[in-house]
């Protein structure tokens, strides 16, 4: 393998993982494939394409073939390979469990948005921009008004805390 091959498998690699990563899963594939194919399978750099494949295939709902590709890697000469490739096997196996229908959220089809929005614009009401309202002014408060006879409480903990200190000085801590 020449390094022109493998500076384009890289490259490939790094565009499919950037693709699934935002949700672009059969770009991902794609890109995932055409690394895949120009690296050695029994590579560590090739291992970990063919398990970032696994995971691109499953995503983009190809699980027979995440499964059977797994299945290929369970052999691979890289010991962490294997590992993740028995890892994710177990999950692909695993069986599926029922969701109740009040547990899910159901997203709605906004295909047919870009159609509704110049009826949407034109039902909404204009906005009128001669009703703002000033930025309120601070309130200032009278402080002849603050009671400020009842902080006997402060006091008493003035008290407190110096009894305590000279208790501790008398001590000789």
């Amino acid at each position: 393998m020449n390094t022109e091959s493998l500076e384009l498998a890289k490259t490939r690699y790094q565009a499919g993982k950037i693709a699934f990563e935002s949700g672009q899963y059969r770009e991902a594939v794609e890109n995932l494939e055409k690394a895949s194919a120009l690296l050695a399978r029994n590579t560590r750099l090739g291992g970990e394409v063919e398990i970032w494949l696994v995971t691109a295939y499953e995503a983009a709902g190809r699980t027979e073939d995440a499964i059977a590709l797994c299945q290929q890697l369970r052999r691979h000469p890289h010991s962490e390979t294997r590992q993740q490739a028995q890892r994710l096997l177990y999950i692909l196996q695993a069986p599926r469990l029922k969701r109740p229908s009040n547990w899910m959220t159901e997203i709605p089809d906004l295909t047919a948005l870009s159609d509704n929005e110049s009826q949407i614009r034109i039902a909404a009401k204009p906005r009128k921009t001669s009703e703002r309202k000033p930025p309120a002014e601070p309130e200032f408060v009278d402080l002849s008004q603050v009671n400020t006879k009842d902080n006997r409480f402060i006091w008493l903990a003035l008290v407190v805390i110096g009894l305590t200190i000279s208790y501790l000085v008398w001590l000789g801590f």
